[in-house]
């Protein structure tokens, strides 16, 4: 069903990276769930007020906001795709992140409104009539909302993982919270008719406090977007890949992604190459490398060329034995920008140890350790790390 409406509706689909794509594919989905949450809240909104039973009401008030959500949204794609001006040379992407935001405020606003309304309910509970069409209506209409939120949930988490936007992944969020609140009325409408339970009330806190957790969800997801999450280690694997598939690269380090939007990174990164080799021929491959990115892929990459002794034993024997050493410690830590300064008494080994973000050893204790085990095999070799922080792969 979804392939087909982006067949319909959407050119180029099947382009997951480009940016007008996306901003078509968020634009179809919001103008979709505005369509759908309205005729949902119209039908609530209405058979709640003819039954008198609030959380009826409120599911359909919740339909509503989610309305109100989707035009933020269809704003927001609308704006996003604009292109970088003077004001804002990387572009308007982030403006997703802000429309999340804004539909999180809406939705801990309704969590708000419909919590104090449930509560005062539970201490002053009415008897509802639950005879008549009216509420063979209702219940049909709540089962029809239970398939519909089901069906958008389904569909914007798949539109919003294919095309990575934060915001379609909040509204498939809110979606599937509408599906547990909606059930929740149901049952509620159930109890009443057929067993004389007036839970409307107790129903109605539930699924306040199912759409404050969904709220507190999107907040979440989106902060962390904003604050400058770490990037999928998918992507991480993909730039190393491409950059060690050049002849000429003896190994990377120092790689740093950032983003401007969903789809738009930049990265920099630190090449070895060998420093026998004359220093035009390496800043061609470079320029090749990093022009490769710019034309092939979403990713602005700035190359720091890192030049290092190739061939030569003894070096070559002294960096085994300090990465079997850094190994030992833990094996996801590395040694790179590895150079030899030999003097009349004593040689120095200068390097970079890269360590995981998560690691529980502290800086000093690392350097101490490669010391006391170099120091074992040779005595007159000093090391000299710089201990620093890597993305891992």
């Amino acid at each position: 069903m979804t392939n087909l409406l982006l067949k319909l509706f959407v050119k180029n689909h099947h382009d997951t990276t480009s940016n007008k794509t996306r901003e078509s594919v968020g634009k179809f989905a919001s103008t979709l769930g505005i369509l759908l949450n309205f005729l949902l809240a119209t039908c609530k909104i209405v058979a709640g007020a003819l039954l008198g039973v609030i959380s009826v009401l409120a599911d359909g008030l919740n339909n509503l906001t989610d309305c109100a959500s989707n035009v933020v949204s269809l704003i927001s794609f609308k704006l996003a795709g604009k292109p970088a001006d003077k004001e804002h040379p990387y572009g308007h992407q982030r403006l997703e992140y802000v429309a999340s935001m804004i539909v999180a405020f809406l939705v801990f606003v309704l969590a708000f409104e419909l919590g104090t309304e449930s509560v005062n309910k539970i201490f002053h509970p009415q008897q509802t009539e639950m005879q008549g069409p009216t509420f063979v209506l209702t219940v049909v209409a709540l089962s029809l909302s239970i398939l519909v939120k089901f069906w958008m949930f389904l569909f914007n988490r798949k539109l919003g993982k294919t095309y990575n936007s934060e915001l379609l992944l909040a509204t498939s969020t809110d979606a599937i919270s509408d599906v547990a609140s909606t059930t929740a009325v149901l049952v509620s409408l159930l109890l009443a008719k057929f067993l004389g339970w007036q839970t409307d009330g107790v129903m109605g806190l539930v699924v306040s406090v199912l759409i404050a957790i969904a709220g507190i969800g999107i907040f979440s997801k989106t902060m962390s977007s904003i604050l400058g999450e770490a990037p999928d280690k998918q992507l991480i694997n993909s730039i190393v890949e491409r950059i060690k598939a050049y002849p000429g690269v003896y190994g990377i380090h120092d790689l740093n992604v950032h983003n401007y939007g969903p789809n738009k990174y930049y990265a920099t990164v630190h090449v070895e190459v060998d420093s026998s080799v004359p220093v035009l021929d390496s800043h061609d491959m470079i320029d090749c490398i990093e022009r490769d990115f710019a034309e092939h892929t979403n990713i602005l990459l700035v190359i720091h060329l890192d030049p290092v002794v190739i061939g030569d034993e003894e070096l070559d024997n002294y960096k085994q034995v300090v990465q079997n050493v850094v190994e030992g410690l833990d094996k996801r830590f590395t040694i790179h920008d590895f150079r030899m300064v030999k003097g009349t008494t004593h040689t120095n080994l200068i390097f970079d140890v890269a360590i995981p973000f998560d690691t529980k050893l502290k800086n000093h204790q690392i350097a101490d350790y490669i010391q006391e085990e170099v120091a074992k095999l040779y005595p007159t070799v000093y090391v000299v790390p710089t201990v620093e922080y890597q993305l891992e792969q």
